[in-house]
């Protein structure tokens, strides 16, 4: 018995480490085809990856995780050819494509061929034999270009010679390397939507791809280098003509309203003095804007939506969606403990309490009740029950909220369960300074006063803030700031307050009121529900911040609220919502996505961002 453990924890620590090995080489071949194709989605485009076991004739074996080619057929005239392709043709947004075969044995007569062919080519012939069809051959040195005549072009290749294949999609152009050296243009007015693809024709001859997973032979980098300067020197010197001084004032302008747009008030005010414009929003406008951004991106809701309410009283009332998506993002930051509301009743200042993995603090609360766990389990179980209509929506078209785009971080999400808070549970939350030996008391920090801070700063990651509003009097309330080393403590649901925590168990049950009133009155919508049931099922884990919906905690997804709410407040004042410098990028990010789609490969190298200094 015990040979037979010995021998199974042997054979699992091969499997666990050959997964090892496998995954560290997908990641590998990921970082290489996004350095080499940054321009790619593979949503959209896969590139090709493997040989596909559908598309190939059936003399050919494929082995290796379809890397590797081999021929079992009989070998004795032309019509036992056989060929295989590449699972997805080469996307023109790659502008420089490269893949590259070793040839592992030449077999009997080396007949191999390294080429191209388009959907539908008959796998039965060696690449290059047919229409649409193009290879270099390796018993000759050949090149064949959708004829069986071929060609002069390179020296023959054999067993352990490495032969690449590099197809440009700006020219439509293709050559070869053999062993790390280009061989010269082989091809010329290649059609688009072209696969890898590779033939053999006699016993013995097997062939190893590298389509990005391993380093290439030749320098293909270096190449696509070449031709990202030669597009970029075009772009750069396209004819203005006599209407460059036009130009110029049309980029002054959409500067200028980015500014203004974004509630940078000194800078746009400096801006517009130095070309001659008129800044088309009055400055207390624009500085009332900034004050509210201030709020949402400290993560201060219940202030920013008071502020909203006094300054533009009609706009939550024409806008109830609105309302709801900053009512929702709310009580994510009551959760948090950096809503104003909550933070006050537990004495602290936001920041200590923020969503960064570095700034936990750790409060002492008296025991809770049990009415107090069955609340917060109440409110966790929305999670479960929203199918039974506790979380109805409403229709997207009565919606104006803006969920983030952001990828939510989840990279301990396997080690926590859900489960729905219980009295010990809280008390094991919030009691967890008197537990750990670290942990600092008051006389280990410092005391200062901080003015909007919860760990974001005065220049928000999302350019909204320059900083050069003197408003902020009305923040400091419970501002009274206690700075540790707080890598070794752990956060608390609301701050650690037993008061806050009610509150905000009264504030979810409005909420839910709100949401089913709001889908009476519009209908259903799915993007509301959703953006509920999540802030909801922060409750249902003991640790909400490593959950797989702690991902609202962060502060970086409070940007879209704010971006949301800002462009509702210039909409108010018939103000474009989107400044005209982000339409003009979006348009032209779009320009190159029909430019791929279209098969124009130049759009690899014209990315808006190469152009943003």
């Amino acid at each position: 018995m015990a040979g037979q453990s010995s021998g199974c924890g042997s054979l699992m620590s091969v499997v666990v480490h050959g997964d090892s090995a496998l995954n560290e080489q997908e990641k590998e071949l990921n970082q290489r085809l996004r350095r080499l194709y940054p321009a790619i989605n593979e949503q959209e485009t896969p590139l090709p990856r493997s040989w596909s076991p559908k598309d190939k004739f059936s003399y050919i074996g494929l082995s290796q995780n379809n890397l590797r080619v081999h021929y079992k057929g009989h070998g004795k005239t032309p019509k036992d050819a056989a060929s295989v392709r590449a699972t997805h043709p080469i996307p023109a947004a790659c502008g420089i494509y490269y893949f590259e075969v070793k040839i592992v044995s030449k077999g009997r007569d080396g007949y191999m061929g390294i080429g191209l062919s388009a959907q539908g080519v008959n796998m039965n012939r060696l690449p290059g034999w047919d229409k649409q069809s193009y290879g270099y051959h390796g018993d000759d040195g050949h090149s064949f270009c959708s004829s069986g005549t071929g060609q002069p072009y390179g020296p023959t290749f054999t067993t352990g010679d490495v032969i690449g294949c590099c197809v440009n999609l700006i020219n439509n152009t293709c050559f070869y390397t053999k062993n790390g050296h280009s061989l010269g243009i082989a091809f010329t007015d290649l059609p688009p939507n072209l696969y890898p693809t590779v033939g053999l024709q006699t016993p013995g001859e097997v062939v190893d791809a590298n389509f990005g997973q391993h380093p290439f032979v030749f320098d293909i980098e270096d190449y696509r280098r070449e031709w990202q300067s030669k597009i970029q020197t075009q772009i750069d010197g396209f004819p203005t003509g006599d209407r460059e001084g036009e130009w110029q004032m049309m980029i002054q302008k959409m500067v200028s309203s980015y500014l203004v747009h974004h509630g940078y008030c000194a800078t746009a005010e400096a801006f517009a003095k130095s070309t001659d414009q008129a800044v088309h929003e009055e400055l207390a406008s624009i500085k009332n804007r900034q004050k509210i951004q201030k709020l949402v991106l400290a993560g201060r809701m219940g202030e920013a939506i008071e502020t909203t309410q006094q300054l533009y009283p009609s706009l939550v009332e024409r806008n109830p969606n609105l309302l709801f998506m900053l009512k929702v993002r709310q009580f994510i930051e009551m959760v948090n403990g950096t809503d104003s509301e909550v933070r006050c009743l537990g004495g602290r200042s936001p920041k200590s309490q923020d969503s960064y993995p570095g700034s936990p603090r750790t409060f002492s609360s008296p025991s809770m009740s049990p009415s107090h766990s069955t609340n917060i389990h109440s409110l966790a179980l929305v999670k479960s029950s929203s199918s039974h209509g506790h979380l109805a929506g409403f229709d997207s078209n009565c919606s104006n909220g803006v969920m983030s785009n952001k990828t939510p971080h989840q990279s301990h999400c396997h080690k926590h369960q859900p489960s729905s808070l219980t009295t010990p549970d809280l008390n094991s939350i919030n009691n967890t300074r008197s537990q750990q030996p670290n942990s600092y008391t008051s006389n280990d920090v410092d005391m200062e006063t901080d003015r909007c801070s919860n760990g974001v700063s005065e220049l928000s990651s999302n350019g909204f803030l320059n900083g050069s509003s003197k408003h902020d009097h009305e923040m400091e309330d419970c501002e009274a700031e206690m700075e540790i080393d707080s890598t070794q403590l752990r956060r608390q649901l609301c701050g650690g307050s037993q008061a806050a925590i009610e509150l905000m168990i009264h504030f979810g049950r409005e909420l839910q009121a709100m949401s089913e009133q709001l889908r009476r009155e519009c209908g259903k919508n799915s993007t509301n529900k959703k953006m509920l049931k999540d802030a909801f099922s922060l409750l249902a884990y003991s640790d909400p911040w490593n959950s797989p919906v702690g991902y609202q905690l962060d502060s970086i997804q409070r940007e879209p609220v704010c971006s949301a709410l800002n462009s509702a407040i210039l909409e108010f004042h018939n103000l474009p919502k989107q400044p005209p410098l982000a339409q003009a990028m979006g348009q032209a990010t779009q320009c190159l996505g029909l430019m791929a789609r279209s098969g124009s490969g130049s759009c690899a190298f014209a990315a808006v961002e190469d152009y943003l200094h």
